[in-house]
């Protein structure tokens, strides 16, 4: 009897452990921002910069090193994705809109809520490098061309 009852709390316990361990989500495209906004938490910059879409405007060790430099980071569990809708979706692109918890510095919003565009690529979808520099607060550095006039006698 007690053997029975040993393996029937082993069975719940590995069976609640699953269920509570990593958050499912129904559609691939939330589950890819999902992942995505958890690897930018734990800091896991080399495999985020794997995971995303449309990475040719930057080298994997420049994002890593922008990413750990950033003053705002995906907050945690439910917070963290809320509000996800599919705006529109084509064979390899959607548009997806998400509110996402956010947290860092003072002075920045607790949640950002916008339009984000998920590639489908290597059989799943990914998040664009680009949605992820916008929300870490990292710009694009412009360049500073000076134009000269000639003038001509």
């Amino acid at each position: 009897m007690s053997r029975l009852f040993v393996l029937f709390l082993l069975v719940i316990t590995f069976a609640f452990t699953s269920i509570c361990s990593a958050e499912q989500r129904n559609d691939p495209r939330e589950q890819a921002m999902s992942d995505s906004l958890d690897l930018w938490r734990e800091g896991r910059f080399e495999l985020l910069y794997d995971s995303l879409s449309h990475r040719s405007g930057m080298t994997r060790e420049r994002f890593v090193q922008n990413m750990k430099d950033a003053e705002i980071k995906p907050v945690c569990c439910f917070n963290k994705l809320t509000a996800f809708r599919l705006i529109s979706e084509k064979r390899t692109t959607a548009k997806v809109f998400a509110k996402l918890g956010m947290e860092g510095s003072p002075g920045i919003d607790e949640s950002q809520s916008r339009e984000f565009t998920l590639d489908h690529e290597e059989g799943r979808w990914k998040v664009r490098l680009a949605d992820i520099k916008g929300l870490a607060g990292l710009k694009k550095k412009k360049s500073h061309v000076t134009r000269v006039k000639k003038y001509y006698h």
